[in-house]
């Protein structure tokens, strides 16, 4: 037989390499194990005696301090039972070194992924970062940068791709709005009415150049404020905005303007907007019909001077010829010329005004020309005062010509000139009192010849002067209630002087009245 000792077992576990234990029953017989067997620990093999019916039983177990993996196989001899023990230490810490491993492993994959994670979300996100701060220098209107992102991510090249094109259209936009709106404003600038536009509070929100050489208002002065603050309505106790009317229609206002003087306003009203928006605007154009009023106003005086100015002379003309026809027999040669006289007069007067009446419409039709050539000024005055002397001495004034040594020669229709010298001398004496003295002079100044009509009259104020060669202004302050003549002499003086690239003027006369001037160029020798 074989003796199943200690020895066997360490022979075993010498050919096997594996610790091998006899058990005999539930206690150990032999084993391997250097401890020996009286330091076995039965508490880790509690599952031999309960599993000793089975023929093979796998179980783990510590012995000194070391694990071991263990099979149980049955002999078959009187409870004979041999154990074969695999100490598995270093699997063990092969195991625990692999934990770590992983463990290492994860953690590294972890933060590879995360440097990773973060680089790529960098260079996603900073393309991102300059998309969106170029898309709020366009929010701001700046479309002059195009957009430029150097990116490998393509969904991201193709947002800066759209945003290029939408950059490149809307510039294109942009531009075509841009000169549009300078079109219109230039339009809108260069319009003479005046065009403003109100909200729904009224306040002022726009102001052409036009309402401002209208009303003398600033922009400044007037954007935001309400428009009954600004065009006042002295002739009524209604506010402007009382007096808007509908759109479609017109209104007369007259208002304040801001250097306190008033005009008279032609206003049309439209909607910029349907009326149910709740911030709808509405444009009002307006224009000056000052002077149209004016007109409309002192055609009544003009169709009345101008009756008075053809019915005096042809009254006494036809009381002149009655006389002759009825009573030349017995008349002494005194009241003939005296008679003669007065159709004389009478038939210059008419003469005067005829030529300015034919004047003012050739002027108004355009059709007005002059035909300059080298003139005397000596001559032409000599005329004018040959033609104007029976009616200065129907008055008892005096006339007065003051020439320089070397008379000047001026480049001038002769005929226009000496209608305009006419027009100066007829205002003079009937301005000037009875027996006062007019002056005719001429200046020489480097290449113009400066003519002046002197008179003792009461003057033309400052306010007037700039009104006075208008059509249907006459000389004199403003108070004058007396207006006599048709008004257009000094008008038909601007217009003649003015063809001949002259100036007109009146200037206060030392002592009293008025210098009336014009001038003429010089022939250039």
């Amino acid at each position: 037989g074989v003796v199943l000792d200690d020895d066997f077992t360490s022979q075993m576990q010498n050919e096997t390499g594996l610790d091998h234990t006899i058990w005999a029953g539930d206690q150990p017989a032999a084993t391997s194990f250097a401890i020996g067997i009286e330091h076995f620990n039965l508490d880790s093999h509690q599952d031999i005696s309960s599993n000793a019916a089975k023929e093979s039983v796998y179980s783990t177990f510590e012995f000194a301090g070391q694990p071991y993996y263990s099979a149980l196989a049955r002999l078959g001899v009187n409870d004979i039972n041999a154990e074969v023990a695999l100490s598995v230490v270093d699997i063990a810490t092969t195991q625990d070194r692999m934990v770590l491993i992983m463990a290492g492993s994860i953690l590294a994959v972890a933060v590879m992924g995360s440097i990773l994670g973060v680089y790529l979300a960098r260079r996603i996100s900073k393309p991102l970062v300059h998309l969106a701060e170029t898309a709020e220098v366009f929010r701001k209107g700046d479309l002059s940068s195009s957009v430029s992102v150097d990116v490998q991510v393509r969904e991201v090249a193709q947002v800066a791709q759209a945003l290029e094109s939408a950059r490149i259209d809307l510039q294109h936009t942009l531009t075509n709005l841009e000169r549009e709106k300078a079109w219109v404003n230039h339009l809108i600038e260069s319009i003479v009415e005046g065009i403003m536009t109100l909200d729904d509070e009224g306040r002022i929100t726009y102001f052409s150049q036009g309402a401002v050489r209208i009303t003398g208002w600033s922009r400044e002065d007037v954007l935001g404020r309400s428009c009954d603050d600004v065009f006042l309505l002295p002739e009524t106790e209604a506010s402007f905005r009382q007096r808007i009317p509908i759109a479609g229609s017109r209104s007369k206002l007259v208002v304040e303007l801001a250097d306190g003087h008033q005009a008279t306003l032609a206003v049309t009203k439209a909607s910029l907007a349907p009326s149910e928006v709740g911030d709808a605007q509405i444009v009002l154009v307006f224009r000056d019909v000052s002077e149209g009023e004016i007109i409309h106003r002192i055609l009544g005086d003009f169709l009345a001077n101008i009756a008075h100015e053809f019915r005096t002379p042809l009254s006494a003309a036809a009381a002149s010829i009655e006389l002759l026809i009825d009573q030349a027999p017995d008349l002494s040669n005194a009241e003939l010329q005296e008679l003669l006289n007065s159709l004389h007069l009478g038939i210059l007067s008419l003469h005067n005004l005829v030529d300015n009446l034919l004047e003012s419409a050739s002027i108004e039709a355009g059709r007005f020309s002059i035909s300059p050539r080298s003139s005397d000024i000596a001559e032409i005055i000599s005329k004018a005062v040959q033609t104007m002397q029976p009616l200065l001495e129907k008055y008892g004034q005096h006339l007065l010509v003051e020439l320089p040594t070397s008379i000047p020669v001026v480049d001038a229709d002769a005929r226009r000139v000496e209608q305009v010298l006419v027009n100066l001398l007829s205002n003079a004496s009937k301005h000037g009192p009875a027996d006062a003295e007019i002056t005719i002079g001429v200046v020489v100044d480097q290449e113009w010849a400066k003519i002046q009509v002197a008179d003792r009259g009461p003057g033309v104020s400052q306010e007037q002067r700039k009104y006075v060669f208008r059509r249907f202004m006459y000389p004199g302050s403003l108070s004058d209630s007396a207006k006599v003549g048709a008004g257009l002499g000094l008008s038909v003086v601007k217009a003649v002087v003015e063809a001949h690239g002259g100036q007109v003027g009146v200037d206060d006369r030392p002592g009293g009245g008025s210098i009336f001037w014009f001038t003429l160029p010089l022939v250039d020798e």
